[in-house]
C-alpha cells in the first residue's frame, strides 16, 4: 500500500516523529518536512525541511510512502527513510545528498558533539536532536549570533561511492549509546513489527481490504509511547494536526483495538481516568505535555465499557475493580457540577462538552439540557450496576440500577415534547433547538429501554431519506435545514463516532437490517474517500483532517461486522 503524504503522515507505532508534505505559508516554504508531534496541536511541529541535493544544489523529487518505508526519487538518485525505533530514524541515499533545514526558535543552537555528529537543541520543542553520519559526511551551515542560531542547515554529503547514510535521534537530555546495525536491519525490524500488527487485525471482506490496510496503518502509526503527561501509550487522533487524545475519541479507538491488542485497548480506555480530577471530572484532551480542563466530553464511557465487557478479554475482574470507583466519580460529577437548576437533569455548558462543538442545539443559549446526555448517563449507571454486582457490591448495584431507571423516567418527562425529543435551556427550560440536529436522535442508544412509541418515532426519523439519512450515512444536521452546511463541522457532515453510536442503538432497538444498511453506506464512503475527520453528507467527500483514528477505528469495527 502507498499513501499520499499531503494527507497521511509517514510515522510508526510509538513515535513522535512524522513526515508530511506541507503547503506554503508566509513563514514556511512548501515541501517535505520532518515533524515532531509533541506538545499538542500548537503548530510547532515542523523540525526540518527536507531537500535533495546534486552538486550542492536542490533538485526536484517525488515521494513514495508505504507503512514502513519513505522513498524520495530524483533523476540523480534516491533517498530512503525508515523509523526502526520510536525515537530513531535511519536514512540512506544513493547518488544524491540530503539537506535538513530548520527555522531556529529563540535560543536554539547546534554544535558538534565529538564523534557522534551534530546536536541541535530546540528550546521551543523542549527536545534535542542528534544527526550522525554512518557513511558519507555532514556539512553544516550554522550561523550563530551570540544568543541563538540565525540559520541551521545540515547537508548529508555522499562519499566517493555515491552512498550516504545518516541517523537522527530525538531525546530530552542525553543521547543513548550509539546504536549498531544497518539501514536494512532497521527496515527489517519495523517491517516485522508492522506485519505483527496486521496479523492481529480481524479480517474484513475483500472489497474493503485496501481501505482496511489504510485504516490499520493509521491506527498503528498514530500511537505514541508513554512519556511526560501521558502515563500510557496513547493513540492520537491524528499525526497531522489533531495531535492529542480527547476524552471520548479514545473510547472508539479502544473498541477497535479490543480484538487485536486487548492490553493496548484497555490503556486507551483507562488513560483519562489516570488523570482524573479530584472532583471526578475528566480532562477534555491530553498530550505528552499537558491537559486542557476548560471543557469536557460526553460520558460515553459506561456505554464503551459495557461493549468491551461483552467482546474483549481486556476487561478482567482486576480491571473492573480498577475502573469502578473512577467511573462512579465521573458519573456523579455530572449531577454535582453540571445541574445548575438542580432539577436532576445534567447540562452541557458549551457545545464542546457534548462533542458536537457547534451544533445548532447550542445556537440559542447555554447551558443546554440535552436528552443525549441523559441517555449516556442512564447507560453508564446501568453499567456501574453490572460492575458493582460482579464485584460483590450488591447494595451499590441496586442503587445504580434505581438511579438509572429514575433518570430514564425523568428524561422522557423532561424532553419528549409532542412526537420528538427536544433539548432545552437549563433553568428556563425554553426550547433550545434552532435547527434540526441529529443530536435529538442519539437516545436511540437506549434501544428497547425506551417505550415502544418513542422508539418507533426515533427509528422513523432516522429512516427518512433526505433528512438525516443520505447515501453515505447520517448527516449531523438535516440536509433540509436552513442551517445545514456541507462543511459545517457538526452542522451537517457525517461523523464516524455518531455512525457507530446510532448503528449500535439501532441494533439495541431490534433494527438489525437497518443498522447493517447504514453501516455499509458509511464503509463504502470511507473506503472511497479515506479516513477523514468528517465527510460531506451529500457528496461523500472527505473533509478536514484526512488521516483520523476514530474514523479508522469505526471503519474497522463496522467493516468487520458488516463486510458481506
Amino acid at each position: 500500500m502507498l499513501f499520499d503524504l499531503h494527507t497521511v503522515p509517514f510515522s510508526r507505532f510509538g513515535s513522535y516523529f512524522a513526515f508530511s508534505i506541507l503547503p506554503a505559508r508566509p513563514d514556511r516554504e512548501a515541501g517535505l518536512y520532518l515533524r515532531l508531534v509533541r506538545g499538542g496541536d500548537n503548530d510547532i511541529g515542523a523540525v526540518f525541511r527536507i531537500e535533495l541535493l546534486a552538486d550542492g544544489h536542490a533538485v526536484p523529487f517525488t515521494c513514495s510512502a508505504s507503512p514502513t518505508l519513505l522513498r524520495l526519487e530524483a533523476e540523480e538518485g534516491t533517498v530512503e527513510w525508515c523509523i526502526p525505533e520510536p525515537d530513531f530514524i535511519r536514512v540512506r541515499s544513493q547518488g544524491v545528498g540530503v539537506r535538513l533545514t530548520c527555522a531556529p526558535g529563540v535560543y536554539d543552537y547546534a554544535f558538534p558533539l565529538g564523534e557522534w555528529g551534530w546536536e541541535f537543541n530546540s528550546f521551543v520543542r523542549e527536545r534535542r536532536f542528534l544527526l550522525s553520519p554512518v557513511a558519507g559526511s555532514i556539512r553544516e551551515d550554522v550561523r550563530w549570533d551570540g544568543v541563538k542560531a540565525q540559520r541551521l542547515a545540515f547537508d548529508g554529503v555522499p562519499g566517493g561511492d555515491g552512498k550516504l547514510e545518516l541517523t537522527l535521534e530525538e531525546y530530552r537530555t542525553v543521547p543513548r549509546p550509539l546504536r549498531p546495525g544497518s539501514f536494512e536491519q532497521g527496515l527489517a525490524q519495523v517491517r516485522s513489527e508492522y506485519a505483527a500488527w496486521r496479523s492481529r487485525m480481524p479480517a474484513v471482506a475483500a472489497l474493503w481490504s485496501e481501505a482496511e490496510e489504510l485504516a490499520a496503518y493509521i491506527t498503528w502509526s498514530c500511537v505514541v509511547q508513554a512519556d511526560g503527561y501521558l502515563p500510557r501509550s496513547a493513540m492520537y487522533m491524528s499525526k497531522n494536526w489533531m495531535t492529542n487524545i480527547w476524552s471520548w475519541d479514545h473510547c472508539f479507538n479502544a473498541m477497535a483495538l479490543a480484538a487485536a491488542d486487548p492490553d493496548l485497548a484497555w490503556d486507551q480506555f483507562a488513560i483519562f481516568f489516570d488523570r482524573q480530577d479530584d472532583s471526578g471530572m475528566l480532562p477534555d484532551f491530553m498530550n505528552d505535555k499537558y491537559a486542557l480542563w476548560n471543557c469536557c466530553k460526553p460520558p460515553i464511557h459506561g456505554w464503551t465499557l459495557r461493549w468491551l465487557m461483552n467482546r474483549s478479554e481486556a476487561v478482567t475482574p482486576e480491571r473492573l475493580a480498577e475502573i469502578y470507583e473512577p467511573l462512579s466519580r465521573w458519573t456523579q460529577w455530572w449531577f454535582d457540577y453540571r445541574d445548575d437548576d438542580r432539577d436532576g437533569v445534567p447540562q452541557y455548558n458549551h457545545g464542546n462538552d457534548s462533542g458536537w462543538d457547534n451544533s445548532t442545539v447550542f445556537l440559542a443559549a447555554i447551558p443546554v439540557e440535552s436528552p443525549d446526555l441523559c441517555a449516556f448517563l442512564i447507560l453508564q449507571m446501568e453499567t456501574l450496576a453490572t460492575v458493582a454486582a460482579k464485584l460483590g457490591c450488591a447494595g451499590e448495584a441496586e442503587q445504580w440500577e434505581r438511579r438509572s431507571q429514575e433518570l430514564l423516567t425523568r428524561m422522557i418527562e423532561h424532553f419528549w415534547i409532542g412526537d420528538r425529543f427536544q433539548a432545552v435551556q437549563s433553568g428556563t427550560h425554553a426550547g433550545a433547538d434552532e435547527g434540526d440536529s441529529l443530536m435529538a436522535y442519539l437516545p436511540v442508544v437506549l434501544g428497547k429501554r425506551l417505550p415502544e412509541p418513542i422508539l418507533r418515532k426515533l427509528v422513523e426519523g432516522l429512516r427518512e431519506e433526505g433528512r438525516f439519512l443520505t447515501a453515505h450515512g447520517f448527516a449531523t444536521e438535516s440536509v433540509r435545514s436552513p442551517l445545514y452546511a456541507p462543511d459545517g463541522y457538526w452542522r451537517g457532515p457525517i461523523w464516524a463516532p455518531v455512525m457507530l453510536l446510532l448503528v449500535e442503538g439501532l441494533k439495541e432497538a431490534g433494527e438489525e437490517q437497518f443498522a447493517a444498511d447504514v453501516a455499509r453506506r458509511f464503509c463504502r464512503m470511507a473506503a472511497s474517500a479515506g479516513m477523514a475527520e468528517n465527510f460531506d453528507a451529500l457528496e461523500g467527500r472527505g473533509l478536514r483532517d484526512r488521516a483520523f483514528t476514530w474514523t479508522s477505528s469505526v471503519f474497522l469495527l463496522l467493516a468487520r461486522e458488516y463486510g458481506a
